[in-house]
């Protein structure tokens, strides 16, 4: 089963898959064009098909890369019409800033995904925290977290950690009052925080929780937005507006759940 799946993951891991839409949007556009269309319908039908691609995609960003790569390509080979080898390459333009945006080492971990305004608001009623106390987004993007961390407890030190070079430089540049810098977030060391954040993936939850078990202080919070710790019972966790989940734990300690509106 697991060879079998091998297929079906290189052809949905992020950014594989935006690079594999733009080789069918390609390859439909070029078929049209053996075929005898003219070039604006052909274009329109890769068009079509990169866009389709992007659909299957549930986020928003993802779509609109993937959508928008086909076409931009396109523009730029007829803009570089004439430069020989440089100008046939310019189709994976897009591909390489995603890779320098998104490198490689973080495919296995969580997507691009921005935490909604709002969503932390009920912290600090649940997990209070004193003056000065350190916070951390692991895995900080381009700060969404990190602006609702600050928003939330804005006497705290908030701080951010992301791989990404150009992302934790936009994340410092978008939320000045966290401090960002580049790093690994499972290498990391979580003992001097009050509060880690995260936003990862369901299959990361199991090594954030031993994560936070083996180096959290027995006061300190967990928090997880959309992804639970599997059967692990949160202290407190609410619904957000557009239906994703917080999840609130106490890794050193055993506390009764409890939901929060």
């Amino acid at each position: 089963m697991a060879v079998l799946n091998l297929p079906l993951r290189l052809l949905t891991r992020w950014p594989l898959a935006a690079l594999w839409a733009w080789l069918a949007a390609w390859l439909v556009y070029s078929v049209a064009l053996a075929l005898g269309l003219a070039g604006g319908p052909a274009l329109a039908l890769g068009a079509a098909a990169g866009a389709a691609l992007g659909w299957l995609h549930a986020q928003r960003w993802r779509r609109f890369i993937v959508a928008l790569g086909f076409p931009v390509s396109v523009l730029a080979q007829g803009w570089q019409a004439g430069q020989g080898i440089v100008g046939s390459l310019l189709w994976l333009a897009p591909l390489a800033l995603l890779w320098w945006l998104y490198p490689r080492r973080s495919w296995s971990e969580a997507p691009l995904f921005p935490t909604p305004r709002g969503a932390l608001d009920a912290l600090p009623a649940l997990a209070p925290l004193p003056p000065g106390a350190r916070v951390l987004d692991a895995g900080c993007g381009v700060g969404d977290g990190l602006r609702e961390l600050a928003r939330a407890y804005p006497q705290a030190r908030v701080e951010g950690v992301e791989w990404s070079r150009p992302l934790a430089l936009l994340a410092r540049w978008r939320v000045r009052a966290a401090t960002v810098r580049r790093g690994d977030l499972w290498a990391d060391d979580w003992a001097p925080f009050a509060l880690v954040y995260v936003f990862q993936r369901p299959e990361s939850m199991p090594r954030v929780w031993a994560k936070a078990v083996a180096e959290l202080e027995v006061d300190a919070w967990l928090v997880s937005l959309d992804f639970a710790v599997p059967g692990v019972p949160p202290v407190a966790s609410w619904q957000l507006p557009g239906g994703q989940f917080v999840w609130l734990y106490r890794p050193g300690r055993k506390e009764t759940s409890k939901g929060a509106n």
